[in-house]
């Protein structure tokens, strides 16, 4: 299993080289922004597990970069700041911060708190196999739910396996005769077309975020692959 993914911003390039020196000699693999815009690029590329966020950054402060990870992302943030007034400390947290911090900081603090906030989103030093997150989805496979635009979305059993094995194979062209395998087995003798009918029942209860999940590979089947509404060619 690899190494948690966390995303550091941080426009003091000593303290940036600090967090991430102590972050990867405990075995995380460090990507690294100094200011608001890369940090935005950096996250849509690096899709990273946590996000250490200074707030006061250049161009895009930190509370712009955290309100528009949220609005599409549960990824776990982790402010920090030298401001430590409880006024900035609600805000940061009514933005959907999951943990605050005010410098001057411990690093070996800042690692335990990193690794707290993994283990409470089930990511404890790598990526969950009981959980699959994706922009504005998240799939827990051991609670069986699944939430959407930060609702909860009621599916039937099926549903939910047919979700949890092409979201798990993200990317991949999955043939009709695979899902129906996945789903009932070897010995179902029902029409391969039994899957179009779950697809769009899924695609009615998920997409109505802003993202689109699954699409149709001509001649093959489906694949799931998160994509923003306005980019969906099909």
């Amino acid at each position: 299993m690899k190494d948690a993914k966390v995303l550091v911003v941080e426009d003091e390039e000593n303290v940036r080289r600090l967090i991430a020196a102590y972050l990867e000699r405990e075995g995380f693999d460090v990507i690294a922004a100094a200011d608001g815009h890369d940090a935005l690029d950096a996250f849509r590329r690096a899709q990273p597990d946590l996000v250490i966020l200074d707030l006061m950054l250049p161009g895009v402060d930190g509370w712009e970069v955290c309100r528009r990870i949220r609005s599409g992302y549960d990824t776990p943030v982790i402010m920090l700041t030298a401001r430590g007034e409880e006024l900035d400390r609600i805000k940061g947290f009514e933005l959907g911060a999951d943990d605050y911090i005010t410098k001057p900081f411990s690093p070996r603090e800042l690692v335990l708190r990193v690794r707290a906030v993994l283990r409470r989103v089930g990511e404890d030093g790598g990526r969950n196999p009981e959980r699959l997150r994706f922009p504005g989805l998240e799939i827990d496979r051991v609670r069986r739910t699944c939430r959407a635009g930060g609702r909860p979305v009621e599916l039937t059993r099926r549903e939910f396996d047919l979700l949890w094995f092409m979201a798990a194979s993200r990317g991949r062209a999955l043939e009709r005769e695979e899902l129906l395998m996945q789903l009932w087995g070897y010995d179902y003798a029902g029409d391969p077309r039994t899957i179009d009918v779950h697809v769009t029942r899924l695609r009615d209860k998920l997409e109505k975020h802003g993202w689109k999940y699954l699409h149709t590979v001509w001649g093959v089947g489906y694949k799931f692959e998160p994509v923003e509404a306005r980019d969906r060619a099909e």
